[in-house]
């Protein structure tokens, strides 16, 4: 292996791979991308061809609409692509998230792009993938960020769901359209009351149904009228306080967040209540999938890359950061997500094109 001439190396548009002609992830157009996932700081808009799994095509389609070409492979599958051999394989973040294995003369490199290891039932369970260089994120790379099972959490969801119904309010809860909302929708309990969510939830609600994904039954929020105590409605975070909101009359409001584990991030929110919920690995998640690759170079982006990094090189590692343009899961401070006028019909818009470039988790 060549430290000199690694096999991909940063440039002005991401990860390249000279021996192939092409790029993962990239942030700017170009003209063959293959693609982790389909959130907006991974998958760009306007690429000449991509390649994603089988798995996550249709959420891919509906971020890049009609005439975007797009390419398949099924977990494990190799494709030639110039000679270098790639195969997508599960990271376990979103519904068709992929790892990227990458070989050529010998050399294999694995892009994990986001990733968690627990689980869950909207997509395919992270396995790991050994190889020569891992490069992984670390959106929550430091000690304090440990996730409870994902079922006591959605146990605390459903009982705030009761509690609110018995009061007569309806339940307010916030996840990003894309990957987090299908994931609380799934942990719902429907015998509790009626489930709604807004347009953009619910246009991605249906990319995953076509892909086999089991959900419960939700209906459009936008097209109902009337009294909503005891329902629950599924919004993105760029929903909270507006207009939109105010037509469900008394609501207790919650947000499903891995930054929900830092004190305070519920009150500068404004919620009544935070889940700690997240779709990326937690802190020892993170140090396992990257023993379990056996890679002898590990390059670490977005997120606590520096403390990850000298962790890391303490154990004898070849560690180093990789300066990138992935977001992770955008904190609680950020500015809102781009999204659709709140009450369009969500079949109004077939083409989402770039209007769904801010959808993150």
């Amino acid at each position: 292996m060549d430290d000199s001439d690694p096999l991909l190396r940063l440039t002005d548009h991401g990860l390249f791979c000279e021996a192939g002609n092409f790029r993962v992830d990239p942030w700017r157009p170009v003209d063959r991308a293959v693609i982790t996932h389909a959130h907006a700081d991974h998958a760009c808009w306007g690429c000449r061809r991509y390649l994603t799994s089988a798995e996550g095509q249709h959420v891919l389609r509906v971020r890049m609409g009609r005439e975007a070409v797009i390419d398949t492979s099924k977990f494990g599958e190799a494709v030639d692509l110039g000679g270098v051999r790639v195969s997508l394989h599960p990271a376990g973040h979103i519904l068709g998230s992929s790892q990227v294995r990458v070989e050529h003369r010998g050399e294999v490199w694995v892009i994990s792009g986001d990733y968690k290891i627990e689980p869950d039932a909207t997509c395919s369970p992270f396995e790991p993938v050994r190889c020569d260089v891992f490069v992984t994120e670390s959106t929550f790379g430091l000690p304090i960020y440990r996730w409870a099972p994902q079922a006591a959490v959605f146990a605390e969801v459903n009982a705030w769901w009761r509690s609110n119904r018995e009061a007569g309010k309806a339940s307010l809860l916030f996840g990003y359209s894309l990957g987090k909302a299908q994931r609380l929708l799934a942990g719902l309990d429907p015998e509790i009351g009626p489930i709604y969510t807004h347009g953009a939830v619910e246009k991605l609600n249906r990319a995953y149904r076509e892909s086999g994904v089991p959900l419960p039954p939700t209906q459009y929020a936008g097209l109902r009228k009337g009294d909503w105590a005891g329902a629950m409605i599924v919004a993105p975070p760029s929903a909270h306080g507006t207009p939109w909101t105010r037509k469900f009359g008394a609501t207790s409001t919650g947000f499903a967040s891995g930054w929900m584990r830092i004190r305070g991030a519920r009150r500068r929110k404004a919620v009544d209540r935070g889940f700690v919920l997240s779709d990326h690995v937690d802190w020892h998640g993170l140090l396992g999938a990257i023993d379990a690759t056996a890679a002898r170079k590990i390059l670490v982006t977005h997120g606590y890359s520096a403390v990850v990094v000298k962790l890391l090189r303490e154990r004898g590692l070849d560690a180093q950061a990789l300066a990138t343009r992935f977001e992770g899961e955008p904190d609680s401070n950020v500015a809102p997500e781009a999204e659709p006028e709140l009450d369009d019909d969500p079949d109004a818009n077939p083409d989402a094109g770039p209007l769904f470039g801010e959808e993150k988790s």
